[in-house]
């Protein structure tokens, strides 16, 4: 275990040893941290995630060698990267498709995690982190978006921080503080510049830091769902884990071929990924007197900004009308005190939905669909974790909600229409819909009966 002494280290490791707790970390955190026999290619994007991290530092500190952040300066530094130093333009695009390919990796991660019941007891915590490091990843995407200070990056910018201006009250001075000016300009690059390179990255670390020693805390869940804690040998290791190191650092190695063959692919001959990873708007310098004709923010943004676009006035007439419907039929069906308090609250809401501009809902949904997912542990009554265990009808949900979300991010990146901001309203509420109504459908079975040990085929 990672405190266990009994083992004297000599030499230059024994050195350490009495002065910092290495073998023992290593003990406590690799050769054995017993880790589930059962894993499969899923597991592969945690460590993915990690080598990415990696990747985007030691990038982005060759980049601000280089970067000027000033709004005079900043687009032609960019230019004077990939033009005149020296493996500048590879280490450009390495930090670009880093961004996107990050987001790839969490995404995916995060679908293993809903798919095998990653966030319930006891890994509540390391969801929590989880979600934080998405949320802190999205701010250093956000704040980085700007830094190349061409058309789309500055454009995007003004529309976001505008979007603050949406809040009651205190949102036109809370957009002006954002920018440090009444439009997006030098004081608002030279901040943006801050958070990107110093703020952001340190609560990124410190939350990937909290995230690992979190799970080693509790153990891996796996695709069964079965905690192998619970069925030890008289030397109390787990029956159905196997050292962290060194099958599955090894494991793990085939999963950073893959993807680095990927990763280095889209580099060398689709940097750009046909305006994905880098919008074609943005080899243009930033220009305040020219909009864009179609102002959009990049692709792992684009599901939220979908349910923002949706979000109209007509949009929170339907659901003001939903909620008073709601009031009536549970009037009807509840008994006690909850049959007066639930029905007041959907009517109060129902009321806000009209009185408050539905600019600031658009701004509620985006940030909310984010946030619900911090209670994900707590809306999930199923009596069992994993997927596999579950009835068809659950698969078939989390189909409809992962296509649904692609779908969201596809309209997300194409200009406003009529139909597509349809589209958009019922992919918005399927995507809330299914947390919301998660703690009923999601006790429903038949559900397979769990075995005692994990299901494992040699390979």
């Amino acid at each position: 275990m990672a405190g266990d002494k009994s083992v004297e280290t000599t030499g230059l490791i024994g050195w350490i040893d009495r002065r910092f707790p290495l073998t023992a970390n290593i003990k406590g955190h690799l050769t054995e941290y017993y880790a589930p026999k059962n894993f499969n290619f899923w597991y592969f994007f945690g460590s993915l995630a990690m080598l990415v991290l990696v990747i985007q530092i030691v990038t982005g500190i060759f980049l601000v060698m280089h970067y000027k952040p000033d709004a005079e300066l900043a687009f032609n530094s960019v230019e004077y990267i990939m033009r005149e130093v020296p493996g500048g333009w590879f280490i450009r695009y390495m930090h670009a498709t880093g961004a996107s390919m990050f987001f790839v990796v969490v995404y995916l991660h995060m679908v293993r995690a809903l798919l095998y019941g990653s966030y319930r007891k006891p890994r509540e915590l390391v969801w929590i982190f989880g979600v934080g490091i998405f949320l802190a990843l999205m701010g250093e995407a956000f704040f980085g978006y700007l830094l190349p200070w061409g058309q789309m990056s500055y454009w995007g910018a003004q529309v976001i921080v505008n979007l603050f201006s949406a809040i009651p009250f205190i949102g036109p001075e809370l957009a002006v503080w954002i920018r440090g000016d009444y439009v997006v300009s030098d004081a608002t690059l030279n901040r943006f510049f801050s958070f990107h390179v110093i703020a952001i990255p340190l609560v990124l670390v410190g939350l990937v830091a909290a995230h690992i020693i979190a799970l080693h805390e509790v153990g891996s869940n796996n695709p069964d769902g079965i905690e192998i804690k619970e069925k030890k040998d008289k030397y109390g290791r787990p029956l159905d884990g196997i050292p962290f190191h060194p099958y599955y650092s090894v494991h793990d190695i085939v999963g950073v071929a893959g993807f680095l063959i990927v990763f280095f692919a889209i580099v060398f001959f689709a940097p750009e990924m046909g305006g994905y990873f880098i919008e074609y708007n943005n080899f243009i310098p930033a220009d305040p007197m020219k909009t864009p004709p179609h102002i959009a923010p990049v692709w792992y943004f684009t599901p939220f900004y979908s349910m923002l676009r949706a979000t109209t006035d007509e949009f929170t007439w339907v659901l003001a009308g939903s909620a008073i419907l709601a009031a009536v039929i549970l009037f009807a069906r509840l008994k006690g005190s909850m049959k007066v308090i639930a029905p007041a609250i959907l009517v109060v809401v129902a009321v806000l939905l009209r009185l408050i501009d539905a600019k600031f809902w658009g701004v509620v949904a985006m940030g909310g669909a984010v946030v619900l997912l911090f209670f994900l542990p707590w809306l999930d009554y199923s009596p069992v974790k994993s997927i596999r265990y579950r009835p068809f009808w659950h698969k078939l949900l989390y189909a409809i909600f992962f296509i649904n979300f692609v779908i969201l991010g596809y309209l997300g990146t194409q200009p406003p229409s009529d139909f597509f901001n349809l589209l958009s309203q019922i992919g918005t509420v399927i995507y809330l819909a299914f947390f919301f109504v998660m703690p009923a459908w999601s006790r429903v079975g038949p559900f397979k009966k769990v075995p005692e040990r994990v299901k494992f085929r040699p390979h």
